[in-house]
């Protein structure tokens, strides 16, 4: 589910959910974070992926608790972007819902050119908290990200470059590669940068109202509803309920 390998001082994280299109669900969360903790400790540099032609499809819906994985997504996120080494995401390829935040908890982004990000949330009835949307518009401007939230659209990985969210286009061998020579920088200076760089708004808590619409429609008969179209292979009728 999980893979691990080094060279130097560079550890690479493989998602392994082939079957899923390494969607997260709460075993693959719990792996991670403490696979990023352990790394941390060992490494001077991370490298994010995923086994085959997708990085990550998002949230695994099918059997997850919605509030026990969210919990868990949500601190598995904050680990990443908490840890004092710098992490590099590797799209390998198209990257959705939750897999786009994982990649926005990483420092830095490399896509493949034929990867492709989108935060469908609106497609299935749900949403995505605060820390999420304040990070993209932190990286992409605010045009950019209400395309991908309120429109639910997919970016390009070319686009995705212009808008900022990429920091180069290559392949897992680019982001290795640059992770090395990156791991030969010092690296109190790199942790300093990582604390001034993330402190762009998202830890300012959410209000109660914001809090009550996010779970608000993780647990709308909409959601619900999505999940019942995705399996039955139609669209889904939204009421807002």
């Amino acid at each position: 589910m999980l893979a691990s390998s080094r060279s130097g001082d560079v550890i690479t994280l493989e998602l392994q959910r082939p079957q899923r299109r390494n969607a997260l669900n709460l075993e693959l969360v719990g792996l991670l974070h403490d696979a990023v903790v352990q790394a941390a400790e060992q490494a001077r540099v991370i490298v994010l992926t995923g086994q085959g032609t997708v990085f990550s499809a998002g949230a695994d819906l099918d059997g997850i608790d919605n509030e026990d994985f969210l919990t868990a997504l949500q601190a598995m996120l904050v680990t990443i972007e908490s840890v004092p080494v710098p992490v590099i995401a590797a799209l390998n390829g198209g990257a959705y819902g939750a897999g786009v935040q994982l990649a926005l908890a990483s420092d830095l982004r490399v896509l493949d050119p034929n990867a492709s990000i989108a935060i469908p949330a609106a497609k299935l009835g749900i949403s995505v908290d605060n820390w999420t949307m304040k990070r993209l518009v932190s990286l992409v401007g605010g045009g950019p990200a209400r395309t991908m939230l309120m429109g639910a659209g997919t970016i390009s990985a070319a686009d995705a470059y212009t808008h900022g969210f990429a920091n180069r286009i290559g392949t897992l061998a680019d982001a290795q590669q640059w992770a090395e020579s990156i791991a030969e920088l010092a690296p109190l200076s790199l942790q300093h940068m990582k604390l001034v760089l993330n402190d762009d708004g998202t830890r300012t808590e959410a209000t109660d109202d914001q809090l009550t619409a996010l779970h608000r429609a993780w647990s709308s008969a909409d959601a619900k509803e999505a999940l019942a179209a995705r399996g039955e292979k139609r669209t889904p009728k939204f009421e807002g309920r």
